[in-house]
């Protein structure tokens, strides 16, 4: 029995008619390069052989009575593999805008609570001679970098390698199903209860140290002042500070997903030259793929936009540790600026700063802020924002989620098929109806664009502009592509 932190179960909490909880990921696998035919079966052949190394692929959700206290995992004694394991098929010949419909109406439906929360989908003959895995998994399990890990325990460096590797330890398989004990739960709420006051006072003081870091990062990237150095009404007018877009209003039930593929080696020969990251770069990429879009529409803000983006904290010990490790920074994308190398510059200025900024507050500050309030009452303020349609009126302080998850830059075999692309479909929430997620895979950027349905009803003309963006930002910079 392993209970979920506050971050892990605001991810539940959130859950409600418009909004869903889960990440879902898209590979494209190669089959040829498997040394039997790749089918259906060989994938469920392999997760069931290595099934006992992904703890979240076994475990359910368990609320406590009346929301009291956060969930915990328990190992499900009615596990079927077969529950969430899924053969389909692209209507229309499997061409890609057929097949992202495909992968949002997967997207959009809610994972069933009662399971592990948890399904795969396999896709034959997406783009031609491809076969897609369409992976949902619920954040409250898992972020990014564990997303990765789970990945790893599945894919092998050669195609040839066996379904079950031959040095396991075979007692591995032999482990116990847990099962709930209610006056466990009971006694553990209770305690939880108890230290209430004490988690309100750490949370309070995490958030003293979170104000005055997080305030100034979220106003002129150019500006140094130092931490601390604003009033109240200073930091009040900083978090309103994000201009209005079409994408940031209320959300509905529905999306629209689209994907892009970049070469990385093309993004590293900018960062050489601009001398940025390769973070910096994508952050420039997505400000220009985005500026156009809205140019062209008569509907880009004088003010640039914001974008809220994720960081991992996990420590060395954490690597392989299931939940969220995550934290966040808000970063210009300087879209008021026309010159690419300029909006570079401010882009990689700002990310400095908030990255300064964020190294003088606790890696797991956003566990303590969030493990002060319990479910029910999480729940109601999300229930209340998304019935009063508080985001058609009030403005947060960014306008887009963009998050990158680097992955492995070698080959890499699912079941002896080679993984040619992956692809992330991220969550929106009120206010926030586009969310931009990059994963990596040996030499591609896989670039991942959700959306309301409504708010945007063209994503695929924003995701294809994606490459020009990176070709105006290489020839501001002077690197022939």
């Amino acid at each position: 029995m392993r209970q979920l932190n506050g971050l892990d179960a605001n991810f539940l909490t959130w859950e409600d008619a418009t909004t869903v909880g889960h990440m879902t990921s898209v590979l494209l696998l190669d089959p040829s390069t498997s040394p039997e035919p790749w089918t259906f079966d060989r994938f469920a052949a392999l997760l069931e052989a290595r099934i006992h190394k992904l703890p979240s692929f076994t475990e359910k959700l368990v609320e406590v009575p009346l929301g009291l206290d956060f969930p915990y995992w328990v190992r499900a004694a009615d596990f079927d593999l077969e529950d969430h394991l899924h053969h389909v098929a692209v209507p229309g010949g499997g061409g890609r805008e057929p097949f992202a419909d495909l992968v949002t109406r997967i997207h959009e439906r809610p994972l069933d609570r009662r399971r592990p929360l948890w399904e795969c989908h396999v896709v034959e003959q997406v783009a031609g001679d491809r076969i897609a895995l369409i992976t949902k998994i619920h954040h409250a399990a898992i972020d990014g970098l564990s997303g990765q890990e789970i990945l790893a325990s599945l894919v092998d460096l050669d195609p040839d390698a066996p379904l079950a590797p031959d040095d396991e330890d075979p007692t591995e398989r032999g482990a116990a199903v847990g099962e709930l004990d209610p006056a466990a739960v009971v006694g553990r709420t209770m305690l939880s209860l108890l230290a209430s006051p004490g988690r309100a006072v750490k949370a309070g003081r995490a958030l003293a140290r979170l104000v005055p870091v997080v305030g100034p990062a979220l106003g002129d990237p150019l500006d140094r002042a130092e931490p601390g150095g604003e009033t109240a009404g200073d930091l009040a007018r900083r978090l309103g500070a994000a201009p209005r877009t079409p994408f940031n209003a209320a959300i509905g039930p529905h999306r629209r997903w689209a994907y892009s593929t970049l070469p990385l080696d093309r993004v590293k020969a900018i960062k050489n030259e601009a001398g940025v990251t390769v973070n910096d770069v994508i952050l420039a990429t997505v400000a220009g793929t985005v500026r156009s879009w809205l140019d062209d529409r008569d509907a880009l803000p004088d003010r640039p936009l914001a974008a809220m983006v994720p960081l991992s904290v996990r420590s060395q010990d954490q690597t392989s540790a299931l939940g969220n490790f995550i934290s966040a920074t808000v970063t210009t994308l300087a879209t008021n600026l026309d010159d690419a190398a300029e909006r570079l510059a401010a882009v990689k200025a700002s990310m400095d700063q908030a990255k300064e900024r964020h190294a003088t507050l606790p890696a797991d500050i956003l566990t303590d802020v969030t493990q002060v309030t319990p479910p029910a009452i999480a729940g109601l303020a999300a229930r209340l924002v998304a019935s009063t349609k508080l985001a058609d009126r009030v403005n947060l302080p960014f306008n887009l989620v963009v998050s990158n998850v680097p992955g492995p830059p070698i080959p890499l075999y699912l079941a002896g098929a080679r993984i040619v692309d992956h692809y992330p479909v991220s969550t929106i929430v009120d206010g926030v109806g586009l969310n931009v997620t990059v994963m990596s895979v040996e030499n591609r950027l896989g670039f991942g664009y959700v959306a309301d349905r409504d708010l945007i009803p063209d994503l695929w003309d924003l995701a294809d502009r994606t490459e020009p963006a990176l070709a105006e930002l290489a020839d501001a910079v002077g690197v022939a592509l």
